[in-house]
């Protein structure tokens, strides 16, 4: 049994705590990225659904029959997947995937639950965006620039560091439902959905 703050307990993994124990400051700007994190991901989803102008115009918007990966994924110029990522562009099963993706990811980092499916999910979906983009190429394959600033860490590098770091330092307990979450019989019996 491990102590979590003012005095309450939860079962929590015996982990090796290489330094002191997380100070409430840093727990709190831990939480302040998860939620800015979460909104990242949920902003994305209801733009894409609801077309609020700002990436998606009301007339692309998902619930107007607009496909949320149709233009980004046919407008790949670059890498050695641009043949794949064209030929799934638009697909009703990459439309649903992406988008519950994003709600999924979105919504546990901002309740601060199942933070390492979210983790593990984001990481997937930050590659296949990185790989989509292919910052490695300086040109397009038409010879253009690609807007590559920088070949390895670039926000989809970033976005996967901060899910994963979120989910190993428990970021949901703090402002959020982890504490909760993490004390329900069935994550307590199956620690990977914390």
């Amino acid at each position: 049994m491990t102590t979590i703050g003012r005095g309450t307990a939860a079962h929590l993994e015996k982990v090796e705590a290489p330094g002191s124990m997380l100070t409430k400051t840093a727990a709190r700007a831990l939480a302040v990225l998860r939620i800015s994190t979460g909104f990242v991901f949920l902003w994305a989803f209801f733009d894409k659904t609801f077309g609020w102008g700002f990436a998606t115009p009301a007339e692309r918007a998902w619930i107007n029959g607009g496909s949320p990966t149709k233009g980004f994924l046919s407008g790949v110029e670059v890498g050695p997947l641009q043949d794949f990522f064209h030929s799934i562009a638009g697909d009703p099963w990459t439309n649903w995937l992406f988008m519950l993706g994003l709600l999924g990811i979105g919504l546990a980092f901002v309740l601060g639950i199942g933070m390492r499916l979210a983790a593990g999910a984001g990481v997937v979906m930050m590659a296949l965006m990185w790989a989509a983009e292919w910052p490695l190429d300086k040109t397009t394959s038409a010879g253009e620039p690609s807007g590559s600033t920088n070949p390895v860490t670039d926000y989809h590098f970033i976005y996967a560091v901060a899910g994963i770091v979120l989910a190993l330092t428990y970021a949901g307990h703090t402002w959020g439902l982890g504490r909760w979450w993490a004390s329900l019989p069935l994550v307590q019996k199956n620690r990977w959905l914390i």
